[in-house]
């Protein structure tokens, strides 16, 4: 199959995708005026959402979302009224409402806005559109007819709402759902585990209110580090997003609610599991070599001519930690905002980050694939590479001279494990 017809089939997935999502409210209110002059305003809409030059890297990220509202994961609507919708009332909010005979030219070439409010279906489109596409919001404009202050309110609404209404998507495992969680690390080899963790950097634009040295990382660019945590099936289950590039996955981790829980006994609430040589532990989750080892984050030996057995258990940590990087595959590869270098605002990046998860998580709790050649991009030469997920090694492995006894001998006891199993 030639890739032109690839591109229109996902053309048009996208344009019937997106019409669906932004009609579903319309469609319950059918036969009346206002329902009629609502959807014309939404065809156009849709119209200029195909036209977009990024209209493809736009299908999957909708397209997913709309299968997940279908599956139920996400209720399609509300019998109160809309969450992203400010109350309106009459009376006096109707008799300062202004009228005039300006045209809608004025309002577009001389306000860079629309006569006509924003709809809820566009706004929550709006914003989909930007996180999918990574489209800035002065070229917004023509792809949605509004200007920068309209896209800044709508996806700031969007994002607030996802966070207020949706909050429960991302989740430390509790009953049925944890017992799944740590069945599927015992059978990689890992009783009482709970997650991995790793890091990715969103690249930002040279900060303009804050130090930007601290935001240049080791690939010398200009990012925010976001930690997540994830299990065996990519969902994010906690995340921690703000700090500057330069800061390490240490301090990171020190710095998050991870350290605080794990230390006062409210992050692993299973009974202790006893392992060879009378080790206990209450819970884990693995990480990579830019952690040291500890009693709550498990990591490899590392190095070089390993015995047989710090080798088996490096290989069998290595893919199960895997799960973090395929889920920043998913992640980043559906909302490529945050793959791409992008201006944004300093402090509403770590909330819209942290919605882009919440929507990450539906189209998994959906069942719903993904599409790996998200992945793939042409570079300036022509030449087809892998996307960079700002997924930064560590420089060099942390050394065990910090680590206790405690957390060195349940790495061993895991080892043991395997290798009698």
């Amino acid at each position: 199959m030639s890739w032109s017809v690839v591109a229109n089939g996902e053309t048009a997935v996208a344009a019937v995708a997106l019409a669906v999502v932004i009609r579903s409210q319309i469609e319950r209110a059918a036969g009346t005026m206002k329902a009629r002059l609502s959807t014309r305003r939404q065809r156009l809409l849709v119209q200029r959402v195909v036209d977009a030059p990024d209209c493809i890297n736009t299908s999957e990220a909708v397209f997913q979302l709309r299968a997940a509202i279908r599956c139920g994961v996400v209720p399609p609507g509300r019998a109160t009224p809309r969450w992203w919708m400010k109350r309106r009332t009459g009376g006096t909010w109707e008799d300062l409402r202004v009228c005039d005979d300006a045209n809608e030219d004025y309002f577009r070439e001389k306000l860079c806005m629309p006569r006509e409010p924003l709809q809820p279906e566009q706004i929550v489109a709006y914003a989909l559109y930007r996180w999918a596409t990574g489209e800035t919001y002065d070229s917004s404009i023509l792809s949605f007819g509004v200007g920068r202050a309209y896209g800044i309110i709508a996806v700031r609404d969007v994002t607030s709402a996802l966070l207020r209404v949706y909050a429960n998507k991302i989740w430390w495992p509790t009953g049925v759902r944890k017992h799944v969680v740590l069945r599927a690390f015992l059978d990689k080899g890992f009783p009482n585990c709970h997650g991995a963790v790793d890091c990715t950097h969103i690249y930002v634009d040279k900060p303009a209110n804050a130090p930007s040295e601290n935001y240049f990382d080791r690939k010398h660019r200009f990012s925010v580090v976001a930690q997540v945590v994830v299990d065996l099936d990519l969902r994010v289950l906690d995340v921690f997003v703000g700090y500057p590039g330069s800061c390490h996955d240490i301090r990171i981790i020190q710095l998050s609610s991870l350290s605080r829980r794990a230390e006062d006994g409210t992050l692993f609430r299973r009974p202790p599991v006893t392992l060879s040589g009378e080790v206990r532990t209450n819970g884990y989750i693995l990480g990579d070599n830019g952690y040291p080892p500890s009693e709550w984050v498990v990591v490899p030996y590392g190095g070089i001519n390993q015995h047989p057995d710090e080798e088996r258990f490096d290989t069998k940590q290595k893919v199960a930690i895997g799960a973090v990087e395929r889920a920043f595959d998913r992640l980043k590869g559906m909302w490529r905002l945050f793959l791409r270098t992008h201006k944004t605002k300093l402090d509403t990046l770590p909330q819209q980050f942290t919605a882009v998860c919440i929507l990450h998580n539906i189209p998994l709790d959906a069942g719903i694939e993904f599409d790996e050649n998200l992945l793939w991009e042409v570079d300036r030469n022509g030449v087809r590479r892998r996307v960079d997920l700002g997924i930064q090694l560590p420089p060099h492995l942390v050394s065990n001279a910090t680590s206790t006894d405690e957390a060195l001998a349940l790495r061993h006891a895991l080892a043991e494990r395997m290798k009698q199993s």
